[in-house]
């Protein structure tokens, strides 16, 4: 019966289990209540349990972005792992007796302790043990993938058992991880997270560290690759990010408008009526995007997405030809623009042009009342009302044309979780706020000036303030000082132009410089941070790539106080979910730290593929990796050092002369007299367009001659040749004297990078 006494007896009796289990079989008393625990917190699937050993001893590598992945780890594995662990976090008595009861390994910081623990942990898989390491020897205080520490060479030596890779995504953003710049301190993002612990295929106990720490980043890809379904649909979050900016600035541009987050969320709406009614059939799907970046731009492309329809902005730098022949690719008949842009350039266009302006008239009253009365509504019932709830991160949201420095530009199918991957990525990387105001000067047709001005200005919380003309310095910098701008992402031409044209008290709130399209030249670090208190860092990407690849993480945003996220010189570390590798252009095999080589991609930034040409996609994405195009090599801490594109290689004599080092060495010895490389001659409207650039023309005695095309020397080609035989160029690097060619000015594109095909065809023009 249930009495009292009877009550009271069982629960001494429960008590007294539970000590003897705790005593006896303290594995089992804890494995019970914490993977109930760990059941209520989160939802685990396991991939690939088919590659663990099924006996024996082996090791795991993981990734360590939090506190308790050593607990995850053991709650989502089938056999008990020995980690071999930072002893220091392990001395009071209830987090001693945790780690004795899984036979923890405790590594204290001497090297009496290391000595100890690596022989403990070798005698382990000796022995048939699992034993655990997480080879960044530290948590990620950026959540991408550190570079791995030779200790774990030193456990595996002398034994003969495999090392499985694994990778556990989803704890980043959690209470136990650095999200935030801080632990624990912080709100949880979500109840109940969804963790995918990723175990791939085991390397032998000899594999280099290079060659773990690929396996791990190319799990890492694939993770994010297969939950790519819980990033954010780009159109969902502005609408979310719109209404809680209210009635604070959200968007600006240099042609005086000004709005607030709400009232961008009411024009985009009334935008997105107007169309479906006024200008686009039902079932079009590509629409054509003819603006400069400001706030047309912002809600023309918002608008579209709001709609589900793809946007296809266009280069307004290019000809009539190439408009028509991107509109033709895509299959679009409508193309929208500003009467007051277009009057400024002379395109003859197939597709029917819709300026702006002149849908004004055609509001009614009633599209503004709905519009007002939806952006009231919660963000969740708008997202339905719109019907962005069937939105699949595999829609094509975007077609960017490939900057056609090589040939006819490509469309690339960019999709909503390439993009939504690019936004998180930047998020993590510059850490934007409310209270950050993001400088856009990149056209809305380049994918960096897309996904970061564009969706992640307008998504991340901050403001975003626009003009037309990068190399307009002096609007720029106009901008900028009313503004306090705090972010400016631009290329090295935009900023040698700023420069020299804008003054430090302009930039004096910016404390995050962001470049790419182009290599950072070494002293263009120096002398922005001297005029403007800010150093610049360096980023990477592809248009395919949607674009983002990689970053140094700005020295302002940084909360990595023990670890290295920033390595000038580099393109910065692969962004979380992203993974690189180098292989040999000539056979494929993956090349070792430190070996140049062709430089592959993989991640969910990786375009859906080019517009109608399935088999240039072929060419470029082979077995889920895209080949670049580019020539790199990756150091032991995982950065990326781009040493030049393919096509800027040139086969003389039999060996591979890249153009980028010869114009970096001949930029060196130009400002050897502290001068700029510029001409005396240069005009405003220049604004830091390049003045030298290194090419090649077929030559029949050695297959093909160095061209140098400038804009005016300040030393002879004798001068030059003797300066770079002094630095130590291999005379086939060093063109001759009569390869120095001067042009009225450099063909560079609009989004800033070298035109390489103009480049090649006015060298082989002027030899000719």
């Amino acid at each position: 019966m249930f009495t009292w006494p009877n009550i009271l007896i069982a629960l001494v009796a429960l008590l007294v289990v539970a000590v003897l289990l705790a005593w006896l079989k303290p594995r089992l008393f804890i494995r019970g209540p914490i993977a109930l625990l760990l059941n209520l917190l989160y939802r685990k699937r396991v991939i690939g349990l088919e590659h663990l050993p099924r006996e024996g001893g082996y090791m795991v590598i993981s990734n360590h972005v939090s506190w308790i992945d050593g607990i995850l780890i053991l709650w989502m594995l089938p056999r008990n792992v020995r980690f071999v662990v930072d002893g220091a976090n392990f001395k009071n008595p209830i987090t001693r007796y945790l780690a004795n009861a899984f036979d923890t390994i405790l590594m204290m910081p001497n090297p009496k302790s290391i000595g100890r623990s690596i022989k403990e942990a070798r005698e382990g898989l000796q022995a048939g043990d699992v034993i655990g390491v997480f080879p960044e020897g530290t948590l990620s205080r950026t959540g991408q993938l550190q570079g791995f520490k030779p200790g774990v060479n030193k456990m595996l030596k002398n034994t003969d058992v495999p090392v499985v890779p694994i990778f556990v995504e989803g704890m980043w953003g959690s209470l136990f991880s650095f999200s935030g710049g801080k632990f624990f301190l912080k709100w949880p993002q979500w109840f109940r997270r969804h963790l995918t612990m990723h175990i791939g295929k085991p390397l032998p106990s000899d594999a280099t560290l290079d060659q773990m720490r690929s396996a791990v980043a190319e799990l890492s890809a694939e993770a994010c690759i297969f939950d790519r379904r819980h990033l954010s649909v780009p159109a969902r979050r502005v609408v979310r990010s719109w209404k809680r900016r209210g009635g604070r600035l959200q968007i600006a541009d240099s042609m005086g408008n000004e709005v607030g987050g709400r009232q961008a969320l009411i024009r985009a709406l009334v935008l997105r009526r107007l169309l479906r009614r006024e200008v686009l059939q039902d079932g079009e799907t590509h629409v054509g995007v003819l603006l400069p970046p400001s706030l047309a731009g912002v809600a023309t492309n918002v608008a579209l997405a709001l709609d589900r329809r793809i946007s296809v902005n266009l280069n307004y730098t290019v000809t009539s030809d190439v408009l028509n022949h991107c509109m033709e690719t895509v299959g679009g008949t409508h193309i929208l623009t500003s009467e007051k842009f277009l009057s400024k350039m002379d395109f003859d266009l197939d597709a029917k042009v819709i300026p702006l302006e002149s849908l004004k008239d055609k509001v009614r009253t009633s599209d503004k009342i709905i519009a007002a009365a939806m952006a009231l509504l919660p963000a969740w019932l708008i997202i339905r009302l719109l019907g962005l709830h069937h939105a699949n991160s595999d829609d094509v949201l975007t077609v960017i044309f490939t900057s056609g420095s090589t040939g006819m530009p490509k469309g690339v199918e960019l999709t909503n979780a390439n993009i939504a991957h690019n936004v998180e990525a930047i998020g993590r990387a510059v850490k934007l706020t409310s209270e950050d105001v993001v400088l856009g000067v990149l056209p809305f047709f380049h994918s960096f000036g897309y996904s970061v001005t564009l969706w992640a200005a307008q998504t991340l919380g901050p403001c975003g303030v626009y003009h037309f003309n990068p190399l307009d310095s002096r609007q720029v910098g106009k901008l900028a000082a009313k503004y306090s701008a705090t972010v400016l992402l631009g290329t090295p031409t935009f900023l040698r132009g700023y420069i020299r044209r804008i003054e430090p008290e302009q930039f004096k709130h910016m404390d995050v410089v962001v470049v790419g399209a182009e290599k950072m030249p070494a002293d263009l670090f120096e002398k922005f941070e001297q005029r403007f208190g800010v150093r610049p860092v360096e980023g990477y990407g592809a248009t395919e790539l949607s674009p983002l690849v990689s970053v140094n993480i700005p020295p302002a945003r940084s909360s990595a106080k023990y670890q290295t996220d920033r390595e000038e010189g580099s393109v910065g570390r692969p962004v979380p979910g992203v993974c690189s590798r180098i292989v040999s252009p000539d056979d494929g095999h993956e090349l070792a730290a430190g070996e140049d080589g062709m430089l592959l991609v993989r991640g969910p930034n990786i375009m859906r593929g080019y517009v109608g040409m399935p088999e240039k996609t072929a060419e470029v994405i082979r077995d889920g990796w895209y080949v670049t195009g580019d020539i790199a090599h990756l150091d032991k801490q995982g950065f990326i050092h781009i040493t030049g594109r393919l096509s800027r290689f040139s086969k003389i004599g039999g060996e591979m002369v890249p153009h980028v080092r010869v114009e970096e060495e001949i930029a060196k010895v130009l400002e050897s007299d502290g001068g700029d490389i510029e001409t005396p001659a240069e005009s405003e409207a220049d604004g830091g367009r390049p003045a030298i650039a290194v090419t090649a023309v077929p030559c029949a005695k050695k297959g093909e001659r160095l061209i140098v095309l400038h804009t005016g020397l300040k030393k002879s080609p004798e001068e030059i040749r003797a300066g770079l035989s002094t630095a130590g160029l291999p005379n086939l690097f060093i063109p001759s004297p009569d390869s120095f060619l001067q042009v009225p000015e450099i063909p560079i594109l609009g989004t800033g990078k070298l035109d390489l095909k103009a480049v090649k065809e006015l060298a082989a023009a002027t030899v000719c």
